[in-house]
């Protein structure tokens, strides 16, 4: 699987993860999985069974069922959801409070070390929110999967904000991505499927990127000229996925995960990383021929990070 690794504001490099020794202490300090939008806490049962008992990572999902994500309609009685304007609280305190009784839970299990947030989609930034409510102090960590961290542009023809502002609130108030010895910023993009244009020419390849074994080294040459081999025929599946990405980032001939672009789920300041073939989420995945961010094969690419 071919890795792209960079801090910004740094150009990207491209290298491969070495084999990861598999854990033999539980001493790790606990992870707490947010789950992304429309998700719930079985979707990530399986991350949560290899994280505990293959890499010796204690970890809580936060208690999430598909109906509680109903609740997030009481922002339509908000004005500032019409203006474009939203705040995540009130809207979003039941999510964060579920987030907190994971933390707490968490932390005993901690006995006073510090924990991991692992953010799948919107669980991204509702973490960065809440490091922002409720304290960062027993935080070292906060690894992102495919989060759509950035807000989409203003004045783009076609583009509405999916979140009515939500997105402007994270990127102004909370605190800026950093990666130090002390908190870790960890972002991790999928490239799955490149979108393309409703209209006009453009030359997406649908499939996931080929992966390699893990011992070969890829030159950076190999991932910047992926889409020069794809078929000729635009899809209508590249056309679809492309109308998505344009929501979030803007423009619809980027690469993806499938749901969101590799541009929006980096931040400036953090450890950013690209893998290839990355599905979004673990609905509709398949750890063989569509895996996504919590996969066996792609988690070992990553979970080094909860090691450390």
């Amino acid at each position: 699987m071919n890795v792209t690794l960079s801090i910004s504001p740094q150009r990207p490099k491209c290298s491969n993860l070495s084999p990861l020794v598999l854990a033999s202490s539980s001493n790790y300090r606990p992870a707490v999985i947010l789950p992304g939008l429309g998700n719930n806490t079985g979707d990530y049962h399986k991350l949560e069974q290899t994280l505990n008992s293959k890499y010796g990572v204690p970890t809580v999902v936060a208690k999430v069922s598909r109906l509680d994500w109903f609740r997030n309609a009481a922002g339509l009685l908000d004005t500032n959801y019409w203006r474009g304007t939203l705040q995540p609280r009130p809207v979003l305190d039941w999510y964060l409070k579920r987030v907190h009784d994971a933390v707490q839970e968490a932390k005993e299990l901690a006995q006073g070390e510090t924990l991991s947030l692992i953010g799948h989609s919107a669980g991204g930034w509702l973490a960065r929110v809440y490091m922002e409510e409720f304290g960062m102090s027993h935080i070292s960590l906060l690894l992102t999967l495919g989060t759509p961290h950035l807000p989409p542009p203003k004045g783009v023809s076609g583009v509405i904000d999916q979140t009515r502002g939500l997105l402007d609130y994270v990127e102004k108030n909370c605190s800026k991505a950093v990666y130090s010895p002390q908190l870790k910023y960890v972002c991790i993009a999928g490239r799955y499927i490149e979108g393309a244009r409703i209209f006009g020419k453009s030359n997406p390849n649908v499939e996931a990127v080929v992966t390699t074994n893990s011992s070969q080294l890829v030159p950076e040459a190999a991932i910047m000229n992926t889409a020069s081999t794809s078929p000729p025929n635009t899809t209508l599946r590249a056309r679809f996925v492309g109308q998505g990405y344009k929501q979030v980032c803007g423009q619809a001939d980027v690469w993806g995960d499938g749901v969101v672009p590799e541009v929006s789920a980096h931040l400036e300041g953090a450890l950013n990383i690209c893998l290839d073939g990355v599905y979004h989420s673990p609905v509709g995945s398949d750890d063989a021929l569509r895996p996504w961010y919590g996969s066996p094969d792609v988690l070992e690419q990553w979970v080094e990070h909860l090691l450390n």
